[in-house]
């Protein structure tokens, strides 16, 4: 038989229980509590938040370097511009989240790391009507931030054509929570030992990594990047193009799979990685198989960015 359990021995056996993954975490929020904590045996969730059993919620995540939380107000325009296109709004002002940012980041007392940001239709029922939730939930975790290898951005990286298409092109361009297929992106990636996959539209156009922007450097020497019809417009490739202004031409257009393998370089650009070569795509050599110029150019840049434009806490 199940024991039935009261609530203090309830509390008891949960907070014996291991969970993997806690030793990442540094601080989080929840906007219900109104406080942080840093005992991440407590970072829970309510079951019948809409943001955890039917995806109803958008995410963003920041990374900070040396203390320095970069582009803030980059995801937090974007984080807005996906709950506006799913009618959610947070519990608090856009500026209060701002601070939460930081307020949490601070509270995890390390130099570098990560922060995620959740925030959910709330809870309140286990249906899909949204007037079963009263209340918008919000979430920010610090948590620590594991670099890529530094052979991944001497040697560069491997990539395939994922066989999980693009998404819709509504639903692509939110950064919603429900990541089921990337997720699957990248487990297929991991069974076929590749890096990285990439998916493509129905027409064979380049839509995205599973995390990633994907662009690439044609044998002209210009940056060429995909339209964003089926793809979430990332902040660092939007930041890499404003630093690159003048140095570099840039080009917006649709591109076919063919083109990869012709490509200068393959760049692969987010937050955690700033940018990298893929110098292997479907097991073929990219150029002389061996990270470019312009790959090593972004992330000098970016890298020089967060150290003079992020912002110290």
């Amino acid at each position: 038989m199940i024991p039935v359990l009261d609530s203090e021995e309830y509390l008891k056996r949960m907070l014996s229980i291991r969970r993997p993954g806690t030793d990442d975490v540094l601080a989080f929020y929840e906007h219900r509590l109104g406080a942080i904590c840093t005992d991440p045996k407590l970072m829970l969730m309510p079951w019948d938040d809409h943001l955890v059993h039917r995806g109803d919620g958008v995410f963003e995540t920041l990374k900070y370097l040396g203390r320095r939380m970069y582009q803030v107000d980059a995801h937090l325009r974007r984080m807005k511009r996906s709950a506006d296109a799913i009618h959610l709004t947070p519990p608090c002002s856009w500026e209060r989240l701002r601070e939460i940012v930081f307020e949490v980041a601070q509270a995890a007392g390390a130099q570098d790391g990560l922060v995620r940001i959740l925030l959910g239709r709330g809870p309140g029922g286990f249906g899909i009507d949204m007037a079963e939730c009263p209340i918008p939930s919000l979430y920010v975790v610090a948590y620590r931030f594991h670099p890529k290898p530094v052979e991944w951005y001497e040697k560069g990286a491997s990539a395939f054509r994922t066989s999980y298409p693009a998404k819709q092109g509504w639903l692509a361009t939110i950064k919603a929570v429900d990541y089921l297929p990337n997720t699957l992106m990248k487990y297929e990636a991991t069974e076929k030992g590749h890096d990285y996959p990439i998916c493509f539209d129905e027409h064979d156009f380049l839509a995205e990594g599973a995390t990633e922007n994907i662009c690439i450097v044609d044998q002209a020497g210009e940056i060429v990047v995909p339209e964003f019809d089926r793809a979430l417009a990332g902040t660092t490739l939007f930041r890499a193009i404003d630093l690159l202004a003048g140095e570099i031409p840039v080009r917006f257009r649709k591109i076919q799979e063919n083109e990869l393998y012709d490509a200068r370089e393959i760049l692969v650009l987010g937050t955690t990685g700033d940018c990298l070569s893929i110098v292997r795509y479907n097991g073929k050599p990219i150029q002389d198989v061996r990270p470019g110029a312009v790959s090593k150019r972004l992330r000098e840049l970016i890298l020089k960015d967060i150290a003079e434009n992020g912002e110290a806490f």
